[in-house]
């Protein structure tokens, strides 16, 4: 055999795969750094760049740094997740998968055929810049926001574009299209994370109809159950350029479970399975279909958990201002950010982890700020307590 014409197949080489990324200017040698992004496991963790995860819990530490639900699952949701183990022995006991898309269908007034179940929302999230975006087409984003797809867009050779908020702390849709009028992905985090505020529907309509055709807008709600405002849904279920995403690590308690949803029509879902089929859409663990299905249609117990939480986050952002403390205004998720006066967030994270109690990071757009998140009233007691120390020390 002639050497100097033997090459290894590229697993994107057939199904047009290698067309379509070359036609939105990946070169081959980008190649690896997909199917790493996309493959996770070893070659992601030696691969890929450090998105931003969780930190390390520190033991026996109060937990405010993740936006983590204080509670576990709902226990109907519990309860099914323990029949679930009971039949651990099947891949899929009972059509599970089908009875939790009905579940939101009902739930959020959308087919079924549209929507998608993944193994958390990582993997659709980061995978959406893969597929909509490329070294020819960028993505544009608010500035603060969840930026992972900051890290992914850069390390995939995508141009990024920042917008900062408005002066009330919604995204600038206007100004997002302005600042790329070829953008391949728009993102939108409404609830925003790491400010907790909203960005109003018209507005997420506004960018959809006005964006180019052949891009997408991809709205992460994972924290809209702590808001329990209108959704962006309806716009992916009518729509062939909008996706919404979700995750159950949130409100239903359920961040070590893994189980994520997106609503979006099939073309899109296709669009974004190309590069490996189903393979993680039907890698679900069957505990967290079953406890996520179970937890969906429980309005009055999600309203009664959003209701605990922002009892607690307004009690302690009133705590906070009798201190003297400026927080940003306007959030209806499960943290807030905090100014501190002359310490920076690094010097008061290693003070609050003096005190047994684990904050949030910053962000770049608000360098004087931590992120917290909203406990428990015993976590948020704990809170007030440790700051206190903290600020007569």
């Amino acid at each position: 055999m002639d050497q100097q014409h033997t090459r290894i197949a590229s697993p994107f080489d057939s199904n047009g795969l290698t067309d379509d990324l070359v036609s939105r200017g990946y070169r081959r040698r980008d190649f690896g750094r997909i199917a790493a992004l996309l493959g996770g496991g070893v070659a992601a963790s030696r691969v890929a760049p450090a998105f931003a995860q969780a930190p390390r819990a520190v033991a026996g530490a109060v937990r405010l740094d993740s936006n983590e639900c204080w509670t576990g699952p709902f226990a109907a949701g519990a309860a099914a997740a323990m029949r679930a183990v009971a039949q651990g022995n099947r891949y899929e006991p009972d059509d599970d998968r089908a009875k939790l898309f009905a579940a939101v269908a009902a739930v959020e007034g959308v087919p079924a055929d549209r929507v998608t179940a993944w193994p958390g929302s990582s993997d659709p999230f980061l995978r959406s810049a893969v597929t909509f975006a490329s070294p020819t087409r960028g993505i544009v984003t608010a500035d603060p926001t969840f930026e992972p797809i900051w890290q992914t867009g850069a390390w995939l050779g995508a141009k990024v574009s920042k917008v900062p908020l408005t002066p009330d702390y919604r995204h600038d849709v206007r100004a997002m299209l302005a600042a790329d009028p070829n953008a391949g992905l728009y993102y939108v985090c409404s609830p925003n994370n790491p400010t907790g505020t909203l960005t109003p529907p018209e507005d997420i309509a506004w960018l959809a109809e006005n964006k180019p055709r052949d891009s997408v807008l991809l709205v992460d709600e994972a924290y809209i159950h702590f808001a329990g405002t209108p959704s962006a849904a309806r716009l992916a279920a009518t729509r062939d350029d909008v996706i919404v995403m979700r995750t159950f690590s949130k409100l239903f308690g359920m961040a070590g479970m893994r189980l994520g949803l997106t609503i979006a029509s099939k073309a899109l879902h296709d669009r974004m399975m190309r590069y490996d089929g189903p393979l993680v859409t039907e890698m679900l663990p069957m505990t967290a279909v079953a406890c996520g299905t179970a937890s969906l249609p429980l309005a009055d117990e999600i309203a009664a958990r959003r209701a605990q939480m922002v009892a607690v986050r307004e009690e302690t952002l009133a705590y906070l201002a009798r201190r003297g403390l400026r927080t940003l205004p306007g959030s209806h998720a499960n943290m807030f950010m905090v100014e501190w006066k002359t310490a920076t967030p690094q010097a008061m994270t290693a003070a609050f982890l003096d005190q047994g109690v684990q904050i949030g990071r910053s962000w770049t757009a608000y360098p004087r700020m931590s992120r917290i998140t909203v406990g428990s009233g015993e976590d948020m007691l704990k809170f007030r307590l440790a700051l206190d120390r903290i600020l007569t020390a």
